[in-house]
């Protein structure tokens, strides 16, 4: 087995809304589908699975499906899944806490487990850019109401 990168991925935000809110938007199928996915699927318990689906995502209108099992869902306060974001010989962890903060919640998302290989590193800096893309579309669909 490969080495594992000794680094993580780590992004915040704000979201103007309640914590119960902004959990049900990160971590149900029709929260999903509302800014991230088409087709989702959440089988919120530890052991359950997680199930992402794109359909022409993006500007390069990408097709793709990844997921994985779910660790952890104690709402409104966190949610650990695994996920394939390099490839299905290895899983990555996600954890992702809701904090209740003034006017609304801040989310604290940190992933880690990434290979240190060229694809694994690839992935990382790919998964970098798009937790906080995603991130920044969560925060303008719960507070605004924007869909994908």
């Amino acid at each position: 087995m490969n080495d594992l990168l000794d680094m993580q991925i780590e992004h915040s935000t704000f979201v103007r809304a309640a914590s119960e809110q902004v959990y049900d938007a990160f971590t149900t199928a029709e929260g999903l589908d509302g800014w991230f996915t088409q087709g989702a699927s959440v089988d919120l318990q530890p052991g359950g699975e997680i199930r992402f689906r794109w359909v022409d995502w993006g500007p390069d209108r990408v097709t793709d499906e990844d997921g994985g099992l779910v660790l952890e869902a104690r709402r409104p306060e966190r949610f650990v899944f695994q996920w394939y974001p390099d490839n299905p010989a290895y899983p990555t962890t996600v954890e992702v806490d809701f904090q209740p903060a003034a006017g609304g919640t801040i989310i604290r998302l940190r992933e880690r487990g990434y290979q240190d290989t060229p694809s694994g590193r690839k992935a990382l800096i790919n998964c970098v850019a798009g937790w906080g893309e995603a991130l920044t579309l969560l925060k303008f669909y719960v507070e605004h109401g924007f869909r994908y």
